[in-house]
């Protein structure tokens, strides 16, 4: 929950191989790709804000640590395709830059930059052709896994499609679902099922049984690494936004923004603790946690400075002293809210058990 980018042997944060499977009268295939943070020294950590700064860490071994995460993928998937959909402006823009910098020289990979939200928006799911006509060529190269009923290998997949936004969920599951679409089409095509210009989106049911099923993977990423569903999910299921869709995004940014700031931190000590990447001390206690928290006092402070500014407020207009005492109040309310957004992190759920690195 707290971790982004890579650590210094090369691997990453959320980093999750998908496979689909098709099989047709004896012919089974295959598609692999796959998604993994951004592999440099960053971190993004939360503060109150709807959107946290991203933080490039500058580290003599970040070329190092690019180069052992790519060459862990060559070993074991081969050429990979490094499709980038952050923005190319502001922080992810930065971020963005210096990945493409990392990876111009090294061997085996081929960077592909696709700035998701300026080409498609909220809706238009439709230009990814845009991203496609770019790795067309690419992706034929790479191609898929096809065996008959025989059991004779037909088709190979010689690469693998590496795709990345910031946290590899909402941007990432669109794209992927576009791609694997377009390669089951080729491989339905290849088992006769296609003839060479059609494809699965003129057959009604089993189309949306493809997309349902990629929809309910972003989901269930998502709602392991966020704790919601995923955004953007009536893009994979119906091709575009809806007005219910709109509205489950929002609450689902609603409660990541919650999770981000006042849970995650609890979970990711589950998360350590679970997992043995904490080690208990022998006399069976645990790093001592915080024994106060600033929260509920700093809620509990604004609200009562908004409730008196606001009853002083409809006193005001009796006596100047009403006036006086609204004045006081608001100014109190927002040098309260203003301090509490300068130490936002202090604020927020943060992991106690394993220093961040």
């Amino acid at each position: 929950m707290w971790r982004r980018g890579a650590n210094l042997e090369g691997d990453v944060a959320n980093f999750i191989e998908t496979e689909q499977l098709a099989e047709f009268e004896g012919f089974k295939s295959s598609l692999l790709q796959i998604r993994g943070s951004i592999p440099l020294l960053w971190e993004q950590i939360v503060d109150l804000s709807y959107k946290p700064q991203l933080k490039i860490i500058d580290h003599e071994q970040t070329s190092n640590v690019v180069e052992r995460h790519f060459h862990d993928l060559f070993q074991r998937y081969g050429e990979t395709i490094a499709v980038d959909l952050t923005d190319k402006h502001g922080d992810e823009g930065e971020l963005s830059k210096a990945f493409a910098n990392e990876t111009q020289n090294l061997p085996n990979v081929r960077y592909v930059p696709f700035d998701f939200h300026h080409i498609c928006g909220n809706s238009n799911f439709e230009n990814l052709k845009v991203l496609y006509e770019q790795l067309s060529e690419l992706l034929e190269n790479q191609g898929y896994f096809l065996v008959d009923a025989e059991g004779n290998i037909l088709e190979d997949q010689k690469g693998i499609v590496r795709s990345n936004c910031i946290d590899c969920l909402d941007r990432t599951n669109v794209t992927q679902s576009y791609l694997a679409q377009k390669c089951l089409d080729a491989q339905l095509q290849r088992m006769g099922v296609l003839d060479s210009t059609e494809s699965i989106s003129v057959f009604d049911e089993e189309y949306q049984k493809f997309r349902t099923l990629w929809a309910e993977h972003g989901d269930e990423i998502s709602l392991e690494y966020a704790g919601t569903y995923a955004l953007k999910g009536d893009l994979v299921r119906y091709g575009k936004q809806t007005f219910g869709g709109m509205i489950r995004d929002g609450m689902s940014a609603l409660s990541r923004y919650y999770l981000n700031n006042f849970q995650d931190g609890i979970r990711q000590d589950a998360a350590d603790l679970i997992s043995g990447h904490y080690t208990v001390r022998r006399d069976g206690s645990v790093r001592q946690m915080e024994s106060f928290s600033y929260l509920p006092v700093a809620s509990a402070l604004l609200i009562g400075g908004l409730t008196l500014t606001s009853f002083t407020l409809q006193q005001a207009g009796r006596n100047a002293h009403q006036f006086m005492s609204s004045v006081l109040w608001a100014g109190m309310t927002a040098g309260l809210a203003a301090v509490v957004k300068a130490n936002g992190r202090q604020f927020c759920s943060r992991p106690r058990l394993c220093r961040l690195v």
